[in-house]
């Protein structure tokens, strides 16, 4: 048994117990079965029941971003726009997965050669906390289209949204088996990958986890995407527009109280411009508004857990004893953590070498463009990076050196259902979203007809 507790208040939510052996087993049949059927219908049939949900999702919007506020502590309009971002999820691959996954013509010196891309099977999502709907439906929305099934595995601290998730699909009309959420424990999880039922894993979460998840499933020979940690560098040339920067950089860094693997984190600024960058991201910083996550006029929530808020602390102030120079906040009130500005922030600190989840603006300069480009790749991570200048013939040159998966340029970093999204190096591998997040879980069979 666990319970799920309010960040803000500290309430009690609900009282969950783990999966049983027959449980399992008995989604795992479930799946089976439905997805013999399910891959057969028409890409027509699947995107209706799609509709049907975008629908349900748009119409129990506020009903459901409460659920996400009081598990981990997301401002109510932030976590409206997240329902209304998985419902168009849902309207995108209704309308186009049958285009994106068409049969695929290639020359070779047979009478007739083609691509199909068909479904593998279930496929296992083990789900995160900080984005609770839209992190489930990025995945399940193409894999579903294309033809699989799936079992999604949620945090614990967001167990009820994963247990809100299943039932909207029921809701909507959908065949019984083709979503369905288990509450498992660490050693259930490895031994439902392990299971033959499960054809693949996906797993949006820690570097550790999915390093865990990574090592399971190869041992067991199932594909594997791995969206993971990141540290991303929002860098900042002399000729960027200041006012666009610093209003994007705060906009990026403190949504959802700085918990995005996407957030910018490291700032890496031009000396001439650094004084000018920090006074100006403080004026935004103190106007924010904290509170309750479910008033409307709330702009910044809790920490969702206090291991959490406790472990963001400690790397703040183990970056300061190694020469970090601290310029704004750096404290803990309550359950939030108050907007941190460190400066001379340089590699050896937790603030440039690890992700760091909460709102720390961790600043390091840099004399000229080139340097900007090597403190960028010497993250271990490469999720993504953004690049702010005038001159965006030079930020695209400069974007083509950057060891990410996506670059933004005067732009805030986002996932979007027409961009492939995912990282390299230890930010993980693999992409979902657009046609690669549609045909990462399909066998991509060649037809040869001599």
């Amino acid at each position: 048994m666990f319970q799920t507790i309010n960040p803000y208040t500290q309430e009690v939510l609900a009282r969950y117990q783990y999966a049983s052996h027959d449980t399992i087993e008995k989604t795992l049949e479930t799946a089976t079965l439905a997805q013999s059927s399910w891959q057969r219908k028409s890409f027509t049939e699947r995107g209706e029941l799609f509709t049907r949900l975008a629908q349900l999702l748009k119409g129990t919007a506020f009903r459901l971003a409460t659920l996400i506020s009081k598990e981990m502590g997301k401002p109510i309009k932030e976590a409206r726009a997240e329902i209304l971002k998985c419902a168009w999820a849902c309207d995108y691959y209704a309308l186009n997965s049958e285009k994106l996954l068409a049969e695929e013509e290639l020359k070779s010196d047979a009478t007739h050669s083609y691509l199909r891309y068909e479904p593998l099977g279930t496929i296992l999502g083990i789900m995160p906390w900080n984005f609770p709907f839209w992190q489930v439906f990025r995945f399940v929305v193409p894999s579903l289209m294309a033809g699989n099934v799936a079992i999604i595995k949620h945090a614990p601290n967001t167990t009820g949204c994963g247990e809100e998730i299943a039932d909207l699909f029921v809701a909507a009309g959908f065949p019984k088996g083709i979503l369905q959420h288990l509450i498992l424990d660490n050693e259930q999880v490895a031994q439902l990958i392990a299971n033959p039922q499960i054809h693949a894993v996906t797993l949006t979460g820690s570097e550790t986890a999915g390093s865990s998840v990574a090592a399971t499933a190869g041992k067991h020979l199932k594909k594997t995407v791995l969206e993971l940690g990141g540290s991303d560098a929002f860098i900042v040339l002399e000729d960027a527009d200041m006012e666009l920067a610093v209003t994007t950089a705060v906009q990026s860094r403190m949504q959802n109280a700085g918990q995005s693997c996407i957030a910018a984190k490291r700032f890496l600024v031009a000396e001439n411009i650094k004084t000018t960058f920090i006074e100006a991201l403080k004026q935004k910083l103190w106007a924010l508004k904290f509170g309750n996550p479910l008033n409307e006029e709330t702009e910044v929530g809790v920490i969702a857990r206090q291991d959490l808020l406790e472990k963001l602390h400690l790397q703040v102030q183990t970056s300061i004893e190694k020469g970090a120079v601290l310029d704004l906040g750096g404290f803990i009130h309550e359950n939030f953590y108050a907007p941190t500005i460190l400066s001379n922030v340089t590699a050896g600190m937790p603030a440039f070498d690890e992700e760091l989840f909460g709102g720390v603006f961790a600043i390091t300069t840099f004399a000229n463009e080139q340097e900007a480009v090597t403190l960028t790749n010497q993250s271990k991570y490469g999720l993504a990076a953004s690049i702010w200048s005038k001159d965006t013939t030079k930020a695209s040159f400069l974007a083509k050196q950057l060891q990410v998966g996506a670059v933004f340029i005067n732009a805030l970093v986002r996932s979007d259902p027409r961009l492939p999204f995912g990282g390299i190096k230890h930010s993980g591998y693999g992409r979902e979203l657009s046609y690669f997040g549609l045909k990462e879980f399909c066998n991509i069979k060649t037809i040869y007809v001599g």
